[in-house]
């Protein structure tokens, strides 16, 4: 695609706050007249590859001006993660702490929880092997009570769950290790689902994590809303946006 072409796109629709399939089918039909419907899907892989536009959902777009979700990976991530690969070469898993949120909340939370999610059939013998392993403060599947009792007065507690189906993961590589991190689609929903774990996340500073972390970074909303589905929140999600931050996703939530 010719880049006097892509600049001209980014010109015609980076101050739009969404466009359409349709819009951008228009666009090309200017220069391309005879321009068929297989060409033009092809066009649009082109443009999102090259991180020119970014979907927001199915058939609505975005420029793309916003960076992706990267956050640095503490040394006690990348030990924990080690071990897992190690352990268990082949199993889904993600690994992440809350002290990543700092960087939207409101208030800086001296708390810090790490947490693993690996597939289920998995999750107690990830368990024992990090019990024997490391000298952390382990949480296999913590009900409200063990939350409420131990996790709540526990500093750097370490917390194992099981892993939902196709969850939107992302593979990393930090000091040789390879292994997942959630996407901040998923942290954004986990953060809402589990009101119970996450107790000093919610409220205005939840508002605030939402709010600056779609603000500041490229979100998938297809993404965000179809893992939301599978834990079934989805309406209860887009209803906390449509409430709260309206102004960032007004035409993006039906």
């Amino acid at each position: 695609m010719p880049k006097v072409i892509e600049n001209k796109l980014i010109e015609e629709f980076k101050g739009r706050e969404y466009f359409t399939r349709e819009d951008l089918f228009e666009f090309y039909r200017y220069f391309e007249p005879n321009l068929k419907e297989g060409t033009f899907g092809w066009r649009i892989y082109d443009l999102k590859a090259k991180n020119i536009i970014r979907p927001l959902k199915r058939g609505l777009y975005v420029i793309s001006y916003k960076p992706k979700y990267k956050p640095e990976i503490s040394p006690k991530v990348i030990k924990l993660a080690k071990r897992i690969t190690d352990k268990f070469k082949d199993a889904k898993h993600c690994i992440w702490e809350t002290e990543w949120l700092n960087e939207f909340s409101q208030h800086q939370a001296s708390k810090r929880i790490i947490l693993i999610e690996i597939e289920k059939d998995l999750i107690e013998s990830l368990y024992f092997e990090l019990k024997d392993w490391s000298r952390n403060e382990l949480y296999f599947n913590p009900d409200e009570k063990v939350i409420d009792f131990y996790i709540a007065e526990s500093n750097n507690p370490v917390v194992i769950r099981k892993l939902v189906t196709r969850s939107p993961i992302t593979r990393r590589t930090e000091k040789r290790v390879k292994f997942y991190t959630p996407s901040l689609e998923k942290i954004l929903v986990d953060l809402f689902a589990e009101e119970k774990l996450f107790y000093y996340l919610q409220g205005s500073e939840l508002m605030n994590i939402y709010e600056n972390a779609i603000s500041n970074y490229a979100v998938n909303f297809t993404k965000l809303f179809s893992y939301a589905k599978r834990r079934e929140r989805e309406q209860d999600i887009k209803q906390f946006m449509m409430e709260h931050i309206n102004h960032l996703v007004k035409g993006i939530i039906e």
